[in-house]
């Protein structure tokens, strides 16, 4: 599976992340292991968003509107990772680099 592929596949969720980091842990590619390290922060991003649905009213919005934002980046991503750019998502996709760098 090249780098490209895995990339994609990272993008399936936490099942496919799952599996791109498992290939990629053989044949480490600085392209695949770049988009693992976004998923990663997307999907924690996403649970943490989703943390706030558990209060009323102003939690709900928060948790929609984060929501809204997640799914937004979770689809930059992807998109990026097909056209073959190696782009971070904005404001917190640097973060993830760093924070997860050993990936």
């Amino acid at each position: 599976m090249n780098a490209k592929v895995k990339a994609i596949v990272s993008h399936i969720f936490f099942v496919g992340w799952v599996i791109a980091f498992v290939i990629n842990l053989n044949d480490k590619e600085e392209y695949a292991s770049f988009y693992i390290r976004q998923n990663l922060g997307i999907l924690l991003a996403g649970m943490a968003v989703g943390l706030f649905s558990e209060f009323p009213v102003i939690g709900w919005l928060i948790s929609a509107l984060g929501g809204l934002l997640v799914f937004i980046f979770w689809l930059m991503s992807l998109i990026w990772s097909i056209s073959g750019e190696m782009k971070t998502v904005p404001w917190i996709g640097q973060y993830f680099q760093d924070w997860f760098r050993t990936f």
